[in-house]
């Protein structure tokens, strides 16, 4: 697949798509969550499912990535109505990065106010270790320093502003939300917070650039989140974001460790039920009537 140019979407394409999916379900979704690589099984939990394939929805990618389920689900977390992305989209599947960040604009127009994203990251802090749990607090975005952006191309002010301030792109509250409601749940030991770090992908990390990542003050290093995190804050969605960590990022010439894909899906499925515990205890606490939390 070659990637795509000029491939801007306007508000009234996105209008006509987030259209048609409402005209499909009663659903009306104030959350939407994105799982990332073997962490689909959130959607599971849904209560009244109505699944969409990508291929069926107007405009919308197709996942090509094993173990991206390629399916929206719409239901009800503790009466919470959500909308849950089974597998995303990457600058490395040949798609515009316009293209991979389209169904958070389809969020908002389908009435989402919080976007929870969960991906799978390699660790870059020593402190860490496979399967511990990283709430992201902030973001470098490597892609960006090159000019790739979503937010490249022609303003929409129906979507949001031209020059957006993203320092606080994660919402503290919610982060202060998934500290108690770990703690709470028991996952103290493997629940950290720190920066991620995306690059494009599908390669992974050198040696050197593992450690230039980490002098950089990155955590974690990924391939996705942070362009859909953009677009969501750019459509005044609040932002919530976790990483898994699923490998060491190699950083010593005499390791004999090689990353690779299915270790990757081999510790999501190890961490998937205590992670997707930890998002749905928090989607039953959020209210968003003044974007408050409830006890």
């Amino acid at each position: 697949m070659l990637p795509e140019v000029n491939s801007c979407y306007s508000y009234e394409e996105c209008k006509a798509t987030a259209d048609w999916l409402l005209a499909q379900t009663d659903v009306r979704p104030t959350v939407g969550i994105v799982c990332g690589s073997g962490l689909g099984g959130l959607a599971d939990l849904l209560k009244d499912q109505v699944a969409f394939n990508y291929k069926d929805i107007p405009n919308f990618p197709q996942s090509t990535v094993h173990g991206h389920a390629g399916r929206l689900v719409f239901g009800h977390l503790k009466g919470r109505p959500c909308v849950c992305m089974q597998g995303r989209f990457h600058l490395y599947e040949g798609y515009s990065i316009h293209k991979i960040t389209l169904p958070m604009r389809i969020f908002k127009l389908l009435g989402v106010e919080t976007v929870m994203l969960t991906n799978a990251a390699g660790g870059l802090n020593h402190d860490f270790k496979m399967g511990d749990i990283m709430i992201i607090k902030d973001h470098l975005n490597l892609p960006g320093f090159a000019g790739i952006n979503p937010l490249n191309g022609p303003n929409d002010e129906r979507f949001g502003v031209r020059f957006l301030c993203m320092s606080d792109a994660y919402d503290r509250e919610l982060q202060q939300l998934a500290m108690e409601v770990g703690q709470d749940l028991g996952y103290g030991d493997f629940l950290k917070e720190g920066v991620y770090c995306v690059l494009g992908g599908p390669t992974f990390e050198t040696i050197a650039e593992g450690r230039m990542l980490h002098r950089l003050g990155a955590d974690a290093v990924g391939m996705s989140t942070v362009h859909e995190v953009i677009v969501a804050r750019h459509c005044g969605m609040r932002v919530f974001a976790l990483s898994l960590i699923t490998n060491q990022v190699v950083m010593d010439y005499d390791s004999e460790e090689r990353a690779n894909h299915e270790e990757v899906l081999q510790v999501g499925r190890q961490r998937a039920a205590q992670l997707e515990r930890l998002v749905y205890t928090m989607v039953t606490k959020i209210v968003h009537n003044n974007y408050g939390l409830r006890d």
